[in-house]
């Protein structure tokens, strides 16, 4: 079993909670519940959360003529959303990944300076407007993998929830490469991403280089998976159960595969 070193974001140490492999979606219908290989996609790897802590949260907006709005809040004794900052990114003429940041709100009640906002922004988000209209997000951990293994960043699996954006997948040989956390997004005008000390931004699990071949299957192999096919279909339909909200479903997939591990 490969063992993954976590390190903390170099900008934002010790803020932010550790990775998770969580197989629940609380979105998806329940029904989803009692689909074993539904979880088990859910499951892979470990969900990735934001540098921020509990109470803290940020917006990105997306305007028209391609400038961003990013909005850091923190909840007030009442749990809402009180407005910190914002800040107005607008790439630079020429591009080059160059943008041009404006301080267009700040609550001076919080204390911060224009040099810890920025520093703040860049402990957040990296990479914005490159491709046009992405925004990447840092995570709150960096991965180091063993000799061989890569590491792949994407969206959060299983979550169909409008409105639903489009998330770049990227992998990375983690094991040579000091590659810092992030997940791209590509957003259209008017989009806004929203992100929470208590909500995942991203999804990394770990792949082996190791080269698999496909070969065509012989008869041999045909019969044994049709044979395997015929007796899984005769088990589950011999072990049903009726769900706490109604319907029929049968556990025999989840039962076969915990005694597979």
């Amino acid at each position: 079993m490969p063992e993954i070193a976590i390190l903390p974001n170099q900008r934002r140490p010790g803020i932010g909670r550790k990775p998770v492999n969580e197989a629940r979606r609380p979105w998806l219908p329940q029904q989803a519940r009692l689909c074993p290989v539904l979880e088990a996609g859910s499951a892979l790897g470990y969900l990735v959360y934001p540098p921020l802590q509990d109470i803290e949260s940020y917006q990105v907006r997306y305007l028209p003529g391609n400038s961003y709005r990013l909005s850091f809040f923190v909840a007030d004794a009442q749990g809402a959303p009180d407005l910190v900052f914002a800040l107005l990114s607008t790439p630079s003429a020429g591009g080059g990944g160059l943008m041009a940041d404006d301080l267009v709100y700040l609550d001076r009640e919080y204390g911060m300076t224009e040099t810890e906002i920025r520093a703040l922004k860049d402990a957040l988000f990296v990479n914005i407007d490159t491709p046009p209209g992405a925004v990447g997000l840092r995570g709150a951990y960096d991965f180091r993998t063993p000799p061989g293994w890569d590491t792949v960043y994407t969206g959060p699996f299983n979550q169909p929830q409008p409105p639903h954006l489009p998330a770049l997948t990227v992998r990375v040989q983690t094991d040579w490469y000091a590659h810092n956390t992030e997940f791209r997004f590509l957003l259209q005008p008017g989009s806004v991403l929203s992100a929470t000390g208590s909500t995942p931004i991203g999804q990394v699990f770990f792949l082996s280089r190791e080269e698999t071949v496909l070969r065509e299957a012989n008869d041999e192999d045909a019969t044994e998976f049709r044979t395997a096919q015929r007796r899984y279909w005769e088990d589950k339909a011999a072990d049903q159960q009726a769900a706490p909200y109604g319907g029929m479903y049968s556990p025999h997939y989840r039962r076969v595969s915990r005694g597979a591990r």
